[in-house]
């Protein structure tokens, strides 16, 4: 019995120094389970469960993420070292140290070390700019990183959802900032106005959440949505909000705290290489434009620079290579080292030299040689008959443009209709998907048919006799001059009418040419009997719909019928010409409690209203009266109100506010 107990004991000693010596060969790394407990040994026998490490190769293989992968790849001995670099951070800007932030880490110093390269190039031209601002604002400097998480330090870099610039705004924030977009400028890639518009963000959100890992979480997924998972889940810190986060905010944080490890401990992970092409910041000029039209190119050219595209990347907020005449006093950034360059040439002489190329005068087409007798190049060939034929017309347009308004429970086909052109047609000129329904407000362009006019008498006896043929929406060639309804009844009359005319321009006699122009124009502004000349008002239509089915104006309607406003009722006749006797009375008009009560309106003397032009904006998703009053200079959000006359500041997408009268 002594024997077998002393077997034991010396079998449980062996066994344990097994057990110590692999304990001091493996440290468990950070966050895995504890093994569970062995069974205690009974009086007989004892049994000892030696488990293995995961990341040992005899363990059975289990299923991992990559965050732990890497965490597990990751020697030891570089887990401590950077843990405890990051840890000793002194910042107020998030430098928490996980196994997410290591594997971020492995991935700049290791996997994509180019990408870090080409960052820490660019470092020395933007990292002195935010340190300006930063501490102006007074933010931590190391929020500096924040614009390498973004943009990688490239100011005229866009993501696939819209956001640009070195601090990717999206529209609707740079807007907020009072960050200018354009066709010509936006200031989202401007280095410095992005920047300082980025502290105003950043100390906005810092007043809202207090905790700057909160911020950076809130600088990519939005406050709202941040303030929205909070009030859900309770959590009040980012890592306790870890698992409620999408995936690219859950990675934002700790690619940041990797990102600003790797730029600061860059030389001992050697990152840095001579043959890196370091990039510095360069004393700055600036050159006022004051409204003239400049092309960048030229002004390289000007400056004496060597490549013509140098001044773009000293500017990257333009869109374009020049900016046209008459545009708004812009200032252009140029290097100092060329300002005495400039200085010894006049500004005229400068701006004459600098146009753009569509504001050049273009060279003249050379002229051949004539020949006595002889016709060059001959366009025409000549008839049968030996006759010339007649001269070429020159191409009128075909089509008028017309832009449309949806209202509410209009569809595609109605549009069509109304215009006479056909559903495909106008789901090909407005990229309109088919089946989807037209949202009210959205505007619609419509191409309508034009009908040519005869210009010419010399015209065959089979044209002569076709009536032109003047769609019933469109005004006739001699309502545009006239002013009033379309006249004259046929071609032929037209024929008859200009042969006289013909014949004086032919004899050169002025006198008798203003006499047949007369007669020619007294004959045809013979009002044609066929068009009607009143409408009776139907239920549905309004003036301006009246106006357009006629080819008129809404002012001409309100001029010929004596109305003060464009309102119309159901039953009431429009005249639709100008009445013969100006003291004609007005057509009538349904009577109605309203109208009963005042009848010295229609004594009043007719006079044409006078339509004020007003600027309307149209409600887009998420805007408020604020943003609204913002974006239009000279505005208030009381005069908001009082101009649409509402009693809240709630508005609606689709609504149309005046925003300007």
């Amino acid at each position: 019995m002594k024997k077998q107990l002393l077997r034991v004991v010396v079998a449980s000693g062996v066994l344990g120094l097994v057990a110590s010596h692999a304990g001091m060969a493996q440290t468990r790394p950070f966050g895995l389970p504890q093994p569970p407990p062995t069974t205690p040994a009974d009086d007989t026998t004892q049994v000892v469960d030696l488990q293995l490490l995961p990341d040992s190769l005899a363990a059975e293989p289990i299923a991992v993420d990559s965050v732990r992968l890497a965490w597990l790849q990751a020697p030891p001995e570089l887990r401590d070292l950077v843990g405890d670099r990051i840890n000793c951070f002194e910042t107020d800007a998030p430098h928490t140290f996980n196994p997410a932030v290591m594997s971020f880490v492995k991935l700049f110093t290791e996997r994509n070390r180019k990408y870090m390269q080409r960052v820490l190039e660019r470092e020395n031209v933007y990292f002195p700019l935010f340190e300006k601002y930063l501490a102006k604002y007074n933010l931590p400097t190391d929020l500096k990183y924040l614009a390498v998480v973004e943009s990688a330090l490239i100011p005229t870099a866009k993501s696939p959802v819209g956001a640009t610039g070195l601090w990717q705004f999206m529209g609707p924030t740079a807007g907020d900032l009072r960050l200018r977009r354009d066709d010509w400028v936006d200031e989202r890639m401007n280095p410095e106005k992005s920047t300082e518009a980025a502290c105003k963000h950043l100390r906005y959100l810092y007043g809202i959440f207090h905790d700057w890992e909160l911020v950076l979480a809130a600088y990519n997924w939005g406050a709202g949505s941040m303030q929205r998972v909070m009030r859900r889940t309770g959590k009040k810190t980012f890592w306790d909000l870890y698992p409620h986060l999408p995936k690219e905010t859950r990675n934002y944080v700790p690619t940041f705290t990797a990102i600003m490890y790797s730029m600061q401990y860059a030389q001992a992970h050697q990152l840095h290489s001579p043959d890196l092409k370091y990039r510095y910041a360069e004393a700055m000029d600036t050159l006022q434009v004051g409204g003239h039209a400049l092309d960048l190119h030229r002004l390289s050219q000007a400056c004496g620079l060597p490549d013509s595209a140098a001044l773009l990347r000293y500017n990257p907020e333009l869109r374009r290579s020049w900016l046209p005449e008459g545009y708004r006093a812009y200032t252009v950034q140029i290097p100092a080292a060329v300002r005495p360059q400039l200085a010894v040439v006049a500004r005229a002489t400068l701006f004459d030299y600098c146009r753009p190329q569509v504001d050049l005068p273009q060279p003249l087409q050379p002229l051949m040689a004539r020949l006595e007798g002889v016709v060059p190049f001959p366009s025409r060939t000549l008839a049968a008959s030996g006759g010339p034929r007649e001269e070429a017309e020159v191409a009128a347009p075909r089509f008028r443009r017309v832009r449309h308004t949806v209202r509410r429970g209009e569809s595609a086909a109605a549009v069509a209709e109304r215009y006479d052109v056909t559903t495909t047609q106008l789901a090909r000129w407005n990229g309109l998907r088919k089946g989807k329904a037209l949202v009210p407000g959205k505007q619609l362009v419509v191409f309508v048919p034009i009908a040519t006019p005869a210009t010419s008498p010399a015209r065959s006896v089979a044209a002569a006799d076709r009536k032109p043929s003047v769609p019933p929406r469109l005004t006739s060639p001699i309502a545009k001059t006239t002013g009033t309804a379309p006249t004259t009844a046929s071609m032929a009359e037209m024929v008859a009418a200009a042969e006289p005319l013909k014949a004086a321009i032919a004899s050169r006699n002025p006198q008798l040419i203003g006499q047949e122009a007369a007669a020619a124009a007294a004959t045809l502004a013979v009002a044609d009997d066929t068009m009607p000349t009143t409408y009776v008002v139907r239920r549905g239509d309004n003036l301006a719909k009246v106006a357009q089915s006629r080819g008129l104006t809404i002012s001409q309607l309100m001029a010929w019928n004596r109305l003060e406003s464009e309102k119309v009722m159901p039953g009431q006749k429009l005249l639709l010409a100008a009445p013969d006797d100006d003291n004609a009375p007005a057509p009538s008009r349904p009577a109605s409690p309203r109208t009963a009560q005042k009848p010295a309106l229609a004594a009043r003397k007719p006079a044409t209203p006078e339509v004020a032009e007003q600027k309307v904006h149209l409600v887009q998703k998420g805007d408020t009266l604020y943003n609204i009053s913002r974006r239009y200079q000279g505005i208030t959000v009381d005069e908001l109100r009082r101009l649409n006359h509402l009693t809240s500041d709630e508005v609606k997408p689709g609504q149309k506010l005046i925003v300007a009268r």
